[in-house]
């Protein structure tokens, strides 16, 4: 699809130095070349120099009439997905490509585009049905150019329902359709853990807690406004790093200054953490934040050594006492790499049991639902191993000792930061008492307990 309006934009921007985008065609045949999918085999200086290595889905294309940059493109599943956004300023020297708002804007275009085609990526009929809804869809998702609503799923494929001019001058454009039924707002908390520690005296473990608010909001009416509050328990380390989806309609500015980057001063904004907004008319990510919590949710050693032909192993795993004894799944895996199959295991658990993958080159222990009462878990073991084959996993970065164990977990009805949303505190400005379902919950994400017994990659050294 071409948006005269944006070329025209583009053109006004960059005068006698604008590189309009070619025709279909040959747009297509530049791009082929661009992503390697044809003349692969081919080493063509422009494209394959090491001076333009290419480290991001931004490409720069030859056309007839110049350098045509930025075009945002990947491949994924067989089909290619391509946009050209607008740089709204001069293109000479080139702008960064943090501060280019139409590059995140086209991605998130594309990813709501392929997220509407991929699941029906093995039905062709199906696909190409969806691919002929995708021009009506556009109309109503990027009608000038500028994409209104990167969620195509939600959009209605039909024409029928398709407001020219919104029938209540106050619906925002982000609110693509309008319920009727009996008022109700659903709000999860999720927050994911990233972890490394390595037991080691001269470095330092990090722990990051990143959180997401997502909310569907089934209200009647073109505007409906809403306001939730997100609350801390006493003393609980405040939310830091804060980013508001664009419904927000006001927020403190307090709250937005408080930044992670720097150390925590009496002055950071505690809260309350208020959100006014006009929701959207699915499910969206109403706010993202971090925190500064003080200890990760489980501390773990692990200890690898090799006796010859045979591995020993050592992991001890201990659960804060502050985190909830309740899980939907706890479970540690310990790979091994650049080596052979496990050919014999001798091992001892304290608790929960342990598993050998098919492919017999990674331990799962299955911790299970609850930490004991003591709260400590440990696995002492020893592994010795077939011959390598193919099948079998490689790590440039895991050679020799080096190697760690990752945990999976999720906590229902808990988050680190104590972080919640009450459901009292929750005002909805329309007739009718509506339902309020607040959840959240806390998952593992990257959690790795490196060898202490070898070096491992570090996050940074101290001084």
């Amino acid at each position: 699809r071409r948006y005269p309006t944006v070329e025209l934009r583009a053109e006004t921007f960059n005068g006698s130095t604008h590189v309009p985008v070619p025709s279909d065609s040959a747009f297509l045949k530049a791009l082929l070349f661009q992503l390697r999918l044809v003349d692969d085999h081919v080493f063509v200086e422009q494209r394959d120099t090491c001076t333009r290595i290419n480290h991001s889905s931004v490409y720069s294309m030859s056309t007839a009439a110049g350098e045509l940059w930025p075009v945002l493109a990947f491949h994924k599943s067989g089909l290619i997905y391509a946009c050209v956004p607008l740089v709204e300023g001069t293109l000479e020297p080139r702008p960064p490509l943090l501060t280019v708002s139409g590059l995140s804007q086209g991605l998130a275009l594309l990813l709501g585009i392929m997220d509407y085609i991929s699941p029906s990526r093995k039905n062709e009929a199906e696909m190409n049905a969806k691919v002929g809804q995708l021009r009506n869809l556009l109309i109503q998702a990027c009608p000038l150019g500028t994409p209104l609503n990167t969620n195509i799923r939600s959009l209605n494929s039909s024409f029928e329902d398709i407001q020219e001019m919104p029938a209540d001058k106050d619906q925002p454009a982000w609110r693509s359709s309008t319920y009727k039924g009996k008022p109700q707002v659903n709000v999860c908390i999720t927050e994911k853990v990233k972890c490394m520690q390595y037991d080691q005296r001269d470095v330092v473990d990090t722990w990051q807690v990143y959180g997401a608010v997502n909310c569907k909001c089934d209200i009647e009416g073109s505007a409906p406004n809403v306001t939730l509050s997100l609350n801390l328990p006493t003393n609980a380390p405040p939310l830091q790093d804060i980013v508001v989806h664009h419904c927000v309609t006001s927020v403190d500015p307090a709250m937005l200054m408080s930044t992670s980057a720097e150390p925590l001063h009496d002055s950071v904004y505690s809260g309350p953490y208020k959100f006014p907004f006009i929701p959207p008319s699915d499910s969206f990510n109403l706010c993202y934040y971090t925190s500064q919590v003080p200890v990760p949710p489980i501390l773990g050693c692990y200890q690898l050594v090799e006796e010859g032909s045979q591995i020993k192993i050592t992991v001890n795993l201990k659960l804060h006492e502050s985190i909830k004894n309740s899980f939907e799944y706890c479970e540690a895996r310990i790979p091994f790499f650049n080596r052979g199959p496990i050919a014999q295991l001798e091992y001892k658990v304290s608790y929960g049991q342990l598993d050998l993958s098919r492919e017999k080159s990674l331990l799962v222990w299955v911790i299970g639902q609850k930490f004991p009462k003591s709260l400590e878990v440990s696995l002492t073991g020893t592994v010795s191993f077939g011959t390598a084959g193919k099948e079998h996993p490689t790590d440039y970065v895991c050679t020799g000792n080096t190697a760690y164990v990752k945990l999976y977990f999720r906590i229902p009805d808990f988050t680190l930061t104590g972080c919640y949303v009450d459901q009292h505190s929750v005002q909805i400005f329309v007739p009718g008492k509506p339902k309020i379902t607040a959840s959240r919950e806390l998952i593992s994400s990257d959690y790795y307990i490196w060898n202490s017994k070898a070096p491992a990659p570090m996050v940074y050294k101290p001084l």
